[in-house]
């Protein structure tokens, strides 16, 4: 598992949270003391209240006590890799005591987090910060194999000194996960003692959230319309029709407007917030910048892969793009699907088509028979939560070996191949249809290999593919191109969808400086302020001096309220440093690093920064030191072991690189860079034939990567050996 990329494992709890009601709860540090009510709604909407009770959001979080506890307390002892845990009551108090090697801690459990399939408890392990357990408890059935406790990543150790600790940042309630989880929320985090002093208006996910304040509704109440709402199934304006000969239904009538789903996004999505807490009815890129759908967090082909949420696979989707919402087949208030099985589909799916075995090849009312099992496979996290795709992809098992992307057939018949299921499905619906040719370059760019850049504008180009993966290709535009012209970017900075600017003022450094101010000068004032931060992060390595101050100062301010909001873990302190790099402001970017270590000692990117600024300054004797204490507190760092080796080449002690070098690679063993480096240092070091030899025996690991198949060529010419020369032709 790369810690560099790993989401928190219990962020974002949304498609299994749990809370009480939304009145105030007195005598706790975390309350506004002056807060928004959900009753200001629910004294006049019971029923939409009533609804709201039986949903997951009504139980995002809840004070500790019988009501809502669901795991087994009784004195109930767990251990997991020396790690363990003893959970009782004391006082009528829920407690824990957590041991690991000599370190021994007993907590109250303050908060439940979550209802089903799991729940997990909040303690303060310091003034003002909370963080989750690292045992969970299985809400299941027991015939599920459920009723139990277990630990939230139970096939491996996770050691103080692991960055995926319970301790640390990124398992911290205040940042990773609250805002989510309750209503009205404001971290309140202060850089400079490392404290919180978070706030929330009701502790569960209810009408805020969605709806807004709607204190001034209260007081002067009107009666809505029924075309007001965009959720109405009987919209006056228009509805989903299926004409006679029709496979799938159409929407028929007035434009649906469905901007209200930037509200769900707010949570259900993989994002990095521009803002302490967000508002509702308030545009998602107002508030968020949003993660793109490329690797490690998703598969070549767009599937989701870590924890990523739904934004960037709906996206993907062409339900979205003809206009369907989360409402289609989400209940307003329950959250809970409108129907169940198979009919859900058949809304707008025509049940002669789909819903027959000459379509779906099982047994009516089988597994393989049901929809979601096909075009929505699950992925299991947090150890018991499965969650479905939400992408709507075709199985195309015979993309997988190519690509190494799972699909739905396999995955339910795990005895077969891939070749086996695509056999079947061409015998049970002919050749495949062939996929765009922009999203067949898209999944080679997103597998790691090479293409060109005609290749690469031509994915960005391609209308036909939905615009999350033409976003994310622009996003990959450094791995094609270093330099990149006016005339092959700007389309996309004036765009007329917002995620594709977005996308394209992030990578805008790859214009000359002169061009980059010209053109992400309109930028700074774009409706997003998502995009406006961007244009500013990407001039700042340009000349300012040529840009309206105004615009930039304040765009520049919204940069650095982003990164501020961000500082309590490593990324978003490191990211200061790096702005404070680019300003030529070394000090100042020297403390950030300094504070990035400090706060995450096991965040290796600090160590590399600040390791970078004492090269620069030629202080050697710092470099070492900090790279070498980075190393002793990240073992398992690849980039720091690769960083360490690098400075001995540069001391011209190529002898202490090269182990370096190595270990690097074998920790990270996907990084053809690593491999390559390794390889040309033992060539460097005389030692040209070892080179050869390794070479060949790590080359099939890397498909296709050019620079290490120049590399091999070159070994092979210089040891004058034409049959490995030959090896390196053919292979």
């Amino acid at each position: 598992m790369n810690i560099k990329y790993v989401v928190s494992f219990f962020c974002f709890l949304f498609l299994s949270v749990t809370s009480v009601q939304s009145a105030e709860v007195s005598g706790h540090d975390f309350q506004k003391k002056a807060p928004i009510s959900n009753q200001t709604c629910t004294s006049c909407h019971a029923q939409s209240e009533q609804e709201w009770g039986h949903s997951d959001h009504a139980k995002a979080m809840s004070v500790a006590d019988s009501t809502t506890v669901v795991g087994d307390f009784s004195g109930v002892d767990i251990e997991h890799y020396g790690q363990k845990a003893h959970f009782f009551i004391k006082d009528n108090h829920y407690q824990v005591t957590v041991s690991y090697d000599d370190n021994v801690d007993t907590y109250p459990i303050k908060y439940t987090f979550g209802y089903t399939p799991l729940q997990q408890y909040l303690v303060e392990t310091a003034p003002g910060k909370l963080h989750v357990l690292p045992f969970a408890w299985d809400a299941r059935d027991k015939e599920q194999g459920g009723q139990r406790w277990y630990h939230n990543y139970s096939h491996e150790e996770i050691r103080p000194e692991d960055r995926l600790h319970w301790r640390q940042p990124l398992q911290n309630w205040n940042g990773m996960c609250a805002d989510c989880h309750s209503d009205g929320l404001v971290r309140n985090y202060d850089g400079q003692d490392n404290t919180f002093k978070t706030e929330f208006d009701n502790i569960n996910v209810g009408c805020l959230s969605c709806h807004g304040d709607m204190t001034d509704h209260m007081k002067t109440p009107k009666k809505a319309e029924v075309r007001d709402s965009v959720t109405s199934i009987n919209h006056p304006t228009g509805r989903w029709l299926r004409s006679i000969g029709d496979k799938t239904a159409h929407w028929e009538g007035g434009e649906r407007n469905n901007d209200f789903m930037d509200n769900c996004f707010a949570c259900h999505s993989l994002r990095a917030p521009l803002i302490d807490g967000f508002k509702a009815n308030t545009p998602f890129l107002d508030q968020f910048t949003p993660n793109f759908t490329a690797s490690p967090n998703y598969y070549a082909d767009g599937q989701i892969k870590e924890e990523v949420y739904v934004y960037g696979s709906f996206l993907q989707s062409k339900m979205y793009k003809e206009g369907v919402n989360c409402l289609d087949c989400h209940d307003k208030h329950t959250m809970k699907l409108k129907v169940e099985g198979n009919g859900l589909c058949l809304q707008c799916h025509g049940g002669e088509v789909y819903n027959v075995k000459k379509h779906h090849q099982h047994e009516e009312s089988s597994t393989g028979a049901q929809c979601v099992n096909c075009h929505m496979p699950e992925t299991t996290y947090m150890g018991v939560d499965d969650r479905r795709d939400h992408s709507f992809k075709i199985p195309r098992p015979h993309l997988s070996e190519t690509f190494d992307t799972p699909n739905a057939c396999v995955q339910c018949h795990e005895d077969k191949s891939n070749e086996w299921a695509s056999t079947s499905l061409e015998k049970w619906h002919g050749k495949p249809k062939a996929i765009l040719s922009s999203k067949h370059l898209l999944m080679i760019l997103n597998s790691g290999q090479g293409i060109s850049l005609v290749q690469h504008l031509s994915i960005m180009a391609d209308e036909q593919l939905d615009i999350m993966s033409r976003a994310s290709a622009i996003q990959l535009l450094s791995y094609t191109t270093t330099t990149i012209s006016v005339a092959e970017l700007e389309p996309y900075l004036s765009h007329k969808e917002a995620l594709i600017r977005l996308s394209a003022a992030s990578v805008a450094t790859l214009l000359s400086p002169s061009d980059r101010v010209n053109q992400l000068s309109p930028l700074l004032k774009d409706k997003y302020k998502s995009i406006r931060v961007a244009a500013a992060r990407s001039l700042l390595s340009g000349d300012v001096l040529f840009l309206n101050k105004t615009l930039f100062d304040k765009a520049f301010k919204e940069l650095i309220i982003s990164n501020d909001v961000n500082s309590w873990r490593g990324e978003g302190m490191a990211n200061k440093g790096i702005l404070a790099l680019e300003m030529n402001r070394k000090t100042e970017a020297e403390e950030a690093f300094k504070k990035a270590i400090k706060i995450e000692p096991y965040f290796d990117t600090g160590y590399i920064n600040l390791a970078d600024i004492y090269r620069s300054q030629q202080k050697t004797f710092q470099v070492a030191s900090v790279l070498s204490k980075g190393i002793k507190l990240n073992p398992k760092s690849a980039a720091l072991h690769y960083s360490y080796g690098l400075h001995f080449v540069r001391q011209k002690r190529l002898d202490k690189g090269l182990p370096l070098f190595e270990k690097s690679m074998q920790l990270m063993p996907s990084n053809p860079e690593y491999a390559y480096t390794y390889i040309l240092a033992l060539d460097g070091a005389g030692q040209s034939q070892d080179a050869l030899v390794k070479l060949k025996a790590l080359f099939p690991n890397y498909q296709n990567n050019s620079q290490l198949k120049e590399l091999g060529l070159y070994l092979s010419q210089k040891l004058n050996s034409r049959a490995d020369y030959n090896w390196f032709i053919n292979n």
